[in-house]
């Protein structure tokens, strides 16, 4: 499934760029959930609460960020059908 370039005159710039900034985004997101994942762990075990309430709150960003970028197609793929019905 991916969006319908078809109603756009430069459809396959678009699609490129949308993808490329779909793919940059869940790499980051999956790194900083990798991350804070660790920070959380370590932090946890060595007694440094507020280090550990920091990561679980970077591990939760993190999960809404990859929610998001998720979403994105959709959301791209919304106004690309609303934009050729106008």
């Amino acid at each position: 499934m991916g969006p319908d370039f078809g109603a756009v005159a430069a459809s396959v710039g678009l699609a490129r760029i949308v993808g490329a900034l779909l793919t940059v985004a869940l790499i980051a997101a999956v790194g900083v959930l990798v991350g804070c994942a660790v920070t959380w762990a370590i932090s946890s075990t060595s007694g440094s609460w507020h280090t550990a309430a920091r990561a679980r709150t970077g591990v939760l960003v993190a999960l809404g960020g990859a929610a998001l970028t998720g979403s994105a197609l959709a959301w791209v793929n919304w106004l690309l059908h609303t934009g050729a019905s106008l």
